[in-house]
């Protein structure tokens, strides 16, 4: 997991919630949460409701600028910011464990794809955590990912 713990008030934890996350998203993290609620809320999808809220509650404390590129273009990025998110919210009681587990894999088909050309290693171990889910949560996982990526918006640079 990524070791950064940027403090509320520190600039990357800033400007990734309210301005800039990175070349896939349009918006800032609490923007891009908005946006992705309203798309549950627009397809009548209740059960994804609390996910839509708490799915990225962990990324601007996980903020980071890897590499040459994120720091061109002020950018960041949020590796396993999914884990993060769910150890936020892994011990709240109002929360149902449906909500907090998919929460901590609502990014696992994107990190599956990535890792499978950049690390090897990781591809494994995220593959056999999508292996060892339930076929209807899979579903679920894939339907949640298209609401929030719905909510990125449409920039991308190249």
């Amino acid at each position: 997991m990524n070791e950064t713990n940027n403090p509320l008030f520190s600039i990357p934890f800033l400007k990734s919630l309210f301005f800039v996350q990175n070349k896939w998203h349009q918006h800032g993290v609490l923007l891009h949460t908005l946006r992705v609620v309203y798309h549950i809320l627009r397809a009548r999808e209740f059960r994804f409701l609390a996910a839509g809220l708490l799915h990225d509650i962990g990324k601007p404390s996980c903020a980071f600028q890897k590499d040459e590129e994120d720091r061109e273009f002020e950018e960041y990025s949020f590796t396993d910011h999914e884990e993060r998110s769910y150890q936020i919210i892994k011990d709240w009681k109002f929360i149902s464990s449906y909500t907090k587990e998919l929460v901590r894999y609502h990014y696992l088909i994107r990190d599956i794809q990535k890792s499978k050309t950049e690390d090897f290693g990781r591809y494994e171990r995220k593959k056999k955590i999508w292996d060892g889910l339930s076929e209807e949560f899979k579903k679920d996982v894939a339907l949640f990912m298209s609401y929030d990526d719905l909510g990125k918006g449409k920039k991308r640079r190249n």
